[in-house]
């Protein structure tokens, strides 16, 4: 799966985003509006990750799906 497909499918995605990263809340996950940068930035935030860090969790996830 490609992120164009998850962004255009976010709201069936964000479940199993909050699965993934259960630190993330409801309302984070629907500021994101399925825009990766705005993703990895919420996982900077609430994980404490680098940028690099987030980015490389954000890849292994869309490997998973």
């Amino acid at each position: 799966m490609n992120w164009d497909q998850i962004e255009g499918n976010w709201k069936q995605m964000v479940g199993q985003a909050q699965s993934e990263w259960g630190q993330l809340t409801g309302d984070d996950l629907q500021e994101v509006k399925g825009d990766r940068t705005r993703l990895e930035g919420k996982i900077q935030e609430r994980y404490g990750k680098s940028k690099e860090e987030a980015r490389e969790a954000v890849d292994a996830w869309l490997s998973r799906l």
